[in-house]
């Protein structure tokens, strides 16, 4: 299997670029079906150890059912499958140019849960326009053992998140382990109390921020992701979610520029214009993320007879 590996400000990417899974015909969400329920151990063997790591979040290229997109992308990470990833759309873009597939401009992607539009502004830069996002409950709260009650937003930024309202712990890296273990509880509970998404959709994102008055940076944040591990980047699904939230709370005009940091400092500019279609009865905002990635290397990942790890090394036991 060929892959290229690249980071998206810290947050990895694993581009498969041959030697996948056949998947047939049919559109990308038909696809996707056949990836996760006939052929999930592609996924092992290109994100879980021996040859990979938890924080990966693996890219498999399709050929695009839509003529106007360049390419087809179904994102995947060490637990399962995900509708969108910002950072790894970004990372995808930077790939193809690095592959010399797209040139700079404008191009369409397309994700099983829809077309994404990427502005490649340099060999490293990229803009892309998301997928609606939309804040579906506000101030919900959960109870949470040995904690309390935690209020926060159910948002959807191309996956559902939970938007706790400020931050347990200041956000530094001296209380990742903390903050991990916090969100892993909170995200427990949504799930023990039934808190869910549009039409029972789980909510596998916990996102704590920090909103700032900084002279380069409007807030630090913290994400959750599947997998029980985080986002080393600022998100770009969860900070499309963000934008929804000030959208809707009147704290951020249209066109008007965030800066989201990561934990790690790795810093997203966003901004948004209105969708002027509701989605699922919710007013929606089509949000553009502009991020860094930068190519890490080019590999190919070789599986011999009798290894016993030849899938991965996988737990049961991941949050």
């Amino acid at each position: 299997m060929k892959v290229i590996d690249s980071h998206t400000e810290g947050e990895p990417t694993r581009v498969i670029i041959d030697g996948g899974p056949y998947l047939g015909q049919g559109t990308l969400g038909e696809r996707l079906f056949r990836f996760q329920h006939h052929s999930d151990e592609y996924r092992r063997f290109a994100i879980d150890e021996p040859r990979g790591w938890d924080a990966i979040v693996g890219a498999l290229l399709c050929q695009p059912d839509d003529p106007s997109c360049v390419a087809g992308v179904i994102f995947f990470n060490n637990t399962g499958y995900l509708g969108m990833c910002g950072h790894g759309t970004i990372g995808v873009a930077v790939t193809l140019f690095y592959l010399g597939r797209i040139g700079m401009g404008i191009h369409r992607i397309q994700t099983p849960v829809g077309t994404v539009s990427v502005n490649l502004l340099s060999s490293n830069q990229v803009s892309f326009e998301n997928v609606s996002s939309y804040r579906y409950r506000r101030d919900v709260i959960v109870e949470v053992a040995g904690i309390g009650k935690i209020t926060g937003d159910i948002v959807w930024g191309g996956n559902w998140f939970f938007l706790a309202h400020g931050s347990p712990l200041p956000l530094v890296m001296e209380n990742l382990e903390e903050l991990l273990r916090l969100s892993k509880k909170i995200k427990a509970s949504l799930a023990l109390q039934r808190i869910t998404g549009a039409n029972d959709a789980a909510v596998d994102h916990i996102e704590f921020s920090e909103d700032r008055a900084m002279e380069s940076c409007d807030s630090r944040n913290f994400v959750l992701c599947p997998g029980g591990v985080y986002d080393r980047s600022p998100c770009g699904t969860g900070t499309s979610a963000k934008l929804a939230c000030l959208a809707g709370d009147g704290k951020l005009a249209p066109g008007q520029r965030w800066v989201q940091e990561s934990i790690t400092g790795g810093r997203f500019v966003g901004a948004y214009r209105h969708d002027e279609t509701l989605r699922d009865g919710c007013n929606a905002v089509i949000a553009t993320i502009t991020g860094n990635a930068y190519i890490c290397g080019e590999t190919k990942l070789i599986s011999q007879a009798n290894d016993r790890f030849g899938f991965g090394i996988t737990r049961k036991d991941r949050a």
